[in-house]
């Protein structure tokens, strides 16, 4: 999916108009951009795009083509900005001439979404999910499923596990979860934009979070993984996680607030939370970055990225709830926003 036409056009210069928006930038009003990456954030992107192009006049076509295609296309510099879930390490960081400028902005879950007939809650506890993606547990009415689901009637079907074809962030963000409460899957898998999952006959594998959906709604018995927001949107039941503590927690704002309420920001802007403490904590959320060029470029386009930031950070922050996303905390607005001076040095 995408929106609009993703081959860049010439940029227009035009007369600078002043714009407040929590802050004030100038921008060319017929500038274009360009960017690629995470299908995570693609919903709430494409909502954001929408509205800031209608109130500025500057179009914003964006390709949700994951994580890994972002990072290579920002790379290339064939993008005036990218997106990932996973961030940059430093060893990507350092073929971008100039520096990168990384800002989190937004943030949300990673549910495991299912197609099981007739069952609308499901409990998944922390040792047997990875036992699923690791193709050791490979029927529905499993006894280690059915202990944590009395009362539920579980079909004796074949799970189908669904899992991505592409370089992700998704991907990179949930395998890290499962080595992390894993260490078979650690040691057999591990945790990375892709891995080497088990080569069973259950498993299949599908492109973006867009895909997996789809896949998981069209295949009955089958489970995968995908953004809260997602399910959200397309009616997709998920599973009960348990948690740290020991409590199957469901997916939704609080509990996603309460998994990043512990993550602290390095100097580059990056925390992963692998495994979050607290009661209520959802045991698989993530913050996703935009990824930014520290120079290089001209003029109008950092005016007018900086100025689309601005907006996420501020209107855009309104429309995360309801699309199923965990509106940024006030901190992580403020370092964001220190930060976004360093873009056009």
């Amino acid at each position: 999916m995408k929106i609009g036409n993703f081959s860049k056009g010439a940029k227009v210069a035009a007369v600078a108009v002043a714009m407040a928006v929590s802050g004030t930038f100038a921008h060319a009003a017929d500038t274009s951009l360009t960017g690629s990456g995470a299908s995570f954030p693609f919903p709430l992107y494409s909502a954001w795009f929408k509205d800031f192009g209608q109130k500025t006049g500057i179009e914003v076509n964006y390709q949700a083509k994951g994580s890994g295609g972002g990072i290579e296309d920002f790379t290339n510099r064939v993008v005036d900005f990218a997106a990932s879930d996973a961030a940059m390490n430093d060893e990507e960081m350092a073929k971008i001439d100039g520096g990168v400028v990384l800002l989190p902005m937004t943030a949300g879950e990673v549910v495991l979404a299912y197609n099981l007939d007739g069952v609308s809650e499901l409990k998944l506890p922390r040792d047997v999910y990875p036992k699923i993606f690791l193709g050791e547990i490979t029927k529905w009415n499993d006894e280690a499923i059915a202990a944590a689901n009395e009362g539920v009637e579980l079909p004796d079907e074949n799970i189908t596990v669904v899992v991505r074809s592409d370089s992700s962030g998704t991907n990179f963000n949930f395998t890290n979860h499962l080595a992390a409460i894993s260490e078979e899957f650690n040691s057999t898998v591990g945790g990375g934009k892709t891995v080497p999952w088990p080569k069973a006959s259950n498993f299949v594998a599908a492109p973006g979070n867009q895909g997996i959906t789809a896949t998981v709604k069209q295949t009955p018995g089958a489970i995968g993984y995908i953004e809260y927001g997602y399910a959200q949107q397309t009616n997709t039941p998920y599973a009960m996680l348990e948690n740290q503590a020991g409590n199957f927690v469901k997916a939704g704002p609080e509990a996603g607030s309460a998994a990043l309420a512990s993550a602290e920001l390095d100097a580059n802007n990056v925390a992963f939370i692998t495994d979050p403490k607290g009661e209520q904590a959802y045991p698989i959320a993530t913050f996703t970055w935009m990824l930014f060029y520290k120079d290089g470029q001209d003029a109008d386009t950092v005016a007018a990225l900086k100025e689309m930031v601005n907006y996420g950070l501020t209107t855009g922050q309104t429309m995360a709830d309801k699309l199923g996303y965990i509106p940024l905390p006030e901190n992580i607005i403020e370092i964001n926003k220190k930060a976004l001076e360093e873009i056009g040095g």
